[in-house]
C-alpha cells in the first residue's frame, strides 16, 4: 500500500520553527520584555507572533507546547516572611519532641 499525504491544513510552522520555541521560551519571559518570569499561553503566542509573524490562539499554543516537551507548572506559592532556616530548626527540634509528648499522653491515658 502507498502512504496516504496527511489530511488537513498543512502546521504553520515546521519541526525546526516549534524546536526554536523551546529554546525563546528558555530565555524567559523577562527577556522578552515582560514584567515577571512567568510564561502564560497569551505570552507566549505574543512570543510566537513577534519571531515567527505567525499568530496562533491560546488554546493552539498549548497543543503547540505539549508537542514540544513542556508541561504545565505551577509556580509554588510562598509567603515573602518565609524564614526557611527557621521552618527546618522546627522540624529538625521542635517538631519531634511535641510527636513524642503527644505519644506519651497517649499511652498514659491508655493505661489508666
Amino acid at each position: 500500500m502507498a502512504a496516504k499525504p496527511q489530511s488537513g491544513r498543512p502546521p504553520k510552522l515546521d519541526a525546526a520553527k516549534r524546536s526554536k520555541i523551546a529554546g525563546l521560551l528558555l530565555l524567559g519571559p523577562k527577556h522578552h520584555g515582560f514584567d515577571n518570569d512567568l510564561w502564560t499561553l497569551d505570552r507566549i503566542a505574543q512570543v510566537i507572533q513577534r519571531h515567527f509573524s505567525v499568530s496562533y490562539h491560546p488554546s493552539q499554543v498549548w497543543r503547540i507546547l505539549l508537542s514540544i516537551g513542556w508541561s504545565c507548572q505551577k509556580p509554588q506559592r510562598r509567603a515573602r516572611e518565609r524564614n526557611d532556616d527557621a521552618i527546618e530548626h522546627w522540624r529538625r527540634a521542635v517538631w519531634p519532641r511535641i510527636k513524642k509528648g503527644a505519644k506519651t499522653r497517649q499511652k498514659r491515658a491508655v493505661s489508666r
